[in-house]
């Protein structure tokens, strides 16, 4: 039996000339569907904002032609626009908003930056730090707690009910804590070694190197900031200091009813006034976009992976 094992000829080697599955050349069929699918996605999200664009454009006769919404203005106005921009409450809605998305904004991006450079690095309180932070990803405190430490802080009718309460998000932190873990110590330690402090260390190394999940961290709060509603409904009874997505929400829940809060006698038709203020609370946050771009798709996927 020896003998014929080391007798027996090796197995002859085949080349196949098969490329893997991921490098072969895609079917005109696959590429066909793939195509469908990828326009019927962009379809379904471009149709939403065209209608909405294009409602807030129409004129009144082809509002009530078309029952209430349209794809297409025959005949472009801005008569909504200016209706609602007659009364004080979308200016001063829009000031609102645009004040805690700035100002919740950078207060949030400090806590978190300063947070996570300092967990991320072999401290002895870090750990139990880490630990709270991520019980708090389990457990909420719950509305009526939430609120009573409002009142209790006598934040009630403040614009600070609107920031404090958002200016740290649990999952912000682990993601930027993990792009911080992936920085060199040894580039840490030589800045320490020159005699850098930790501030040094943390504004002139470790920010310029991380934009990237800066700027996405960043843009995941601004639109928190922006369109959160439900705490200025708990907190503001104060019309003057109600942000635009509140506005919005009374308005789109309330109809005609609510062109009293915006100063408005007479009004177009109810749909064009109403996508006229979506177009005007989308629009801002919007514009944020173009310019953290090119740092959206390196953050998202730096930041995804968790250590």
């Amino acid at each position: 039996m020896a003998t014929t094992f080391f007798t027996r000829k090796p197995r002859e080697l085949t080349y196949s000339p098969k490329r893997p599955v991921w490098k072969e050349r895609p079917s005109p069929l696959y590429q066909t569907v793939k195509a469908v699918v990828l326009v019927l996605f962009s379809l379904s999200i471009l149709t939403p904002i065209l209608l909405v664009v294009s409602t807030s454009l129409a004129d009144t006769e082809q509002l009530v032609q078309a029952g209430g919404f349209v794809l297409w203005p025959e005949r472009p106005t801005l008569e909504a626009y200016a209706t609602i921009f007659k009364g004080p409450m979308v200016l001063q809605s829009l000031g609102v908003s645009m004040l805690i998305t700035a100002v919740g904004t950078i207060l949030a991006l400090f806590v978190t930056i300063t947070m996570a450079y300092a967990t991320s690095r072999s401290v002895l309180f870090g750990r139990p730090v880490v630990l709270a932070v991520l019980f708090t990803l389990l457990f909420a405190p719950g509305l009526i707690p939430s609120f009573l430490m409002i009142r209790q802080l006598g934040l009630l009718d403040s614009l600070w009910s609107l920031i404090l309460p958002g200016i740290f998000g649990a999952f912000n932190f682990v993601v930027m804590r993990s792009f911080f873990m992936n920085i060199p110590g040894e580039l840490i330690e030589s800045a320490r070694i020159d005699g850098a402090n930790d501030w040094q260390i943390l504004w002139r190394i470790v920010m310029p190197l991380s934009k990237a999940v800066i700027a996405v961290v960043g843009l995941f709060y601004a639109v928190g900031f922006w369109n959160s509603f439900f705490n200025a409904l708990l907190y503001i009874n104060d019309h003057s200091k109600w942000p635009i997505q509140l506005l919005l929400r009374n308005f789109v829940v309330q109809g005609s009813g609510a062109a009293d809060q915006l100063g408005i006698t007479t009004t177009p038709p109810p749909q064009s006034i109403q996508m006229a203020v979506v177009v005007v609370a989308l629009v801002p946050i919007l514009m944020v976009y173009p310019f953290l771009q090119k740092h959206f798709a390196k953050g998202v996927i730096t930041g995804a992976v968790k250590g």
